[in-house]
């Protein structure tokens, strides 16, 4: 079925993945070295949608100054949703500007065209809704669907038990009447969720459609979700920079010196810049103005806009902020460790160190691995940071 029309929930935080979502909301975070919503976006146009609504809320001016009314030459209308109360209760923000059947995919994961073009192919106007489901061991974890042929009869929240194998992939079109469905649901904890709904039509004894996908899609929860993504995308090739060797993707602003090595899969992000003797990669994701200065090594990280990582330091299983600065000789060694993040371990982590927007770490500094450094916090030269930083404070030697 043709759809004009779709929306994009970007309006949450993304708490779980707090430093680096204090001051910038979790679709702004780096899918390599652009913002996952970014994806979204361009999923959207190239399965046809040409009428875009985006519901915003944390932080919402970074979304709207970095995109504008535009994408693609395709117009973006924005929706406040004042308080995060839930997916269900975002939707209904465009409830008064959307009256035919239309699209709804989550702001804040990767997502493949074919799994758009599914959903698109699979929905009928007598289906209520339609959603995309994907083979997955995680379902028990995240959104579980039960399906009998295309009918689904079960839709699950963190159903924490074995037995069900196909995951809600966040790909869903929807009838106009999900706005009246919405209104009728019951809110949990003071929230409203948009599988609670589905799951109230399906009781009731409406059509829901479900219709396998493939594809790349991405579930970033934590930080370390972010070095992994990374690496998928690098090795897809699903990076928007050209490739100028085999994997290794430049800019055409960005600068390497001829003495730097890069190691595929990389990308050098517009007007970066790599020094001589520096060793970039594999599986490096540098931002727009990122720098990496003389003799300085970098593996396996995604090194966000304005970052700069000094002369013969050591940067390993990390993601940065924005203008993060990573002193001369400072060390960052690779994980596994164990990461807090917020009261929870999680244990046999792959992290050496989130450092969090404009926090810097002195020279000569060594961080142990799963640290999290807060944004604007300093480590003093010489400093050893074992365990969480807070915002703005002062680590020294």
């Amino acid at each position: 079925m043709e759809l004009d029309s779709a929306v994009v929930l970007a309006a949450g935080e993304g708490q779980r993945l707090r430093p680096l979502t204090r001051h910038r909301p979790k679709p702004m975070l780096p899918a390599a070295n652009r913002p996952i919503l970014e994806y979204v976006l361009d999923a959207l146009v190239n399965a046809g949608i040409d009428d875009l609504h985006v519901v915003v809320g944390y932080e919402r001016d970074r979304v709207q100054n970095h995109f504008g009314s535009t994408y693609r030459d395709r117009p973006i209308t924005y929706h406040v949703q004042r308080k995060q109360l839930g997916s269900g209760h975002a939707l209904l923000r465009v409830r008064d500007t959307i009256d035919e059947d239309f699209l709804v995919v989550n702001g804040d994961e990767v997502l493949a065209n074919e799994m758009i073009d599914a959903v698109l192919s699979a929905h009928t106007t007598e289906d209520v809704a339609t959603l995309a489901v994907v083979e997955s061991e995680e379902a028990p974890m995240y959104g579980a669907v039960g399906l009998d042929g295309d009918t689904v009869t079960e839709l699950v929240e963190r159903p924490d038990r074995d037995g069900y194998r196909l995951l809600n992939a966040g790909v869903y079109a929807f009838g106009p009447s999900v706005f009246s469905d919405l209104e009728a649901t019951p809110r949990t904890d003071g929230e409203l969720g948009l599988t609670d709904a589905i799951a109230a039509v399906i009781e009731r004894g409406g059509h829901v459609r479900g219709v396998h996908a493939d594809g790349l899609r991405s579930e970033v929860t934590y930080p370390w979700d972010l070095l992994e993504l990374a690496g998928r995308l690098l090795e897809r090739g699903l990076v928007d920079e050209p490739e100028r060797g085999d994997g290794a993707y430049l800019a055409e602003s960005a600068r390497v010196h001829p003495d730097a090595t890069l190691f595929a899969p990389v990308v050098v992000g517009p007007d970066a810049v790599v020094e001589p003797g520096a060793v970039v990669g594999p599986d490096v994701a540098l931002g727009r103005n990122a720098t990496v200065e003389a003799g300085a090594t970098v593996r396996r990280s995604v090194v966000d806009d304005d970052t700069r990582v000094g002369a013969n330091a050591t940067l390993a299983d990390t993601v940065t902020g924005q203008g993060a600065v990573v002193g001369a000789g400072a060390t960052v060694p690779a994980g596994p460790s164990d990461v807090r993040v917020g009261t929870r371990i999680h244990e046999d982590r792959r992290l050496g160190c989130v450092l969090a927007d404009r926090a810097h770490l002195g020279g000569g500094a060594t961080v142990v691995p799963g640290s999290l450094v807060g944004p604007g916090a300093r480590v003093g030269p010489g400093a050893v940071v074992d365990g969480n930083v807070a915002a703005d404070a002062e680590v020294t030697r």
